[in-house]
C-alpha cells in the first residue's frame, strides 16, 4: 500500500518501511508521529481526496534529528565590487514509516 503525504510543504510518496528526511518535526528518536494530511492512498482501490482523503493517517517513527547539506549562496555584481557569500543548513527529521491506514 502507498499514499501521497503532505508536510513541510512538500508532498512525498510513502509506503511501510520507506525512511526519509522531511522539514523539522517536534519530538526525540524514537517518538511516534501521525501524519493526516493524506492526498493519495493507494492499493487494492485508489482513494483520492479532494484535497484530503477522509479518515486516512499514516504512522511513523522518528529515527534521528539533524541537519541537510549545506547550501551556498553567492550574490554578485559584475565591475561594482560587490560580491556576498552566505550559507545555510536546513534542519531535518529522519523518519521510518509504521504503517497506513485509510
Amino acid at each position: 500500500m502507498e499514499a501521497i503525504i503532505k508536510t513541510g510543504g512538500k508532498q512525498y510518496t510513502v509506503s511501510k518501511g520507506t525512511k526519509l528526511n522531511i522539514e523539522k518535526l517536534e519530538g526525540q528518536a524514537g517518538d511516534s508521529v501521525t501524519f493526516d494530511q493524506i492526498l493519495m492512498v493507494g492499493g487494492d482501490e485508489v482513494k483520492i481526496g479532494t484535497p484530503f482523503v477522509a479518515g486516512a493517517k499514516v504512522s511513523a517513527k522518528i529515527l534521528s534529528q539533524g541537519k541537510g547539506e549545506k547550501v551556498t549562496i553567492y550574490k554578485y555584481k559584475r565591475r561594482k565590487g560587490y560580491h556576498k557569500k552566505q550559507g545555510h543548513r536546513q534542519f531535518q527529521t529522519r523518519v521510518e514509516i509504521q504503517e497506513i491506514s485509510a
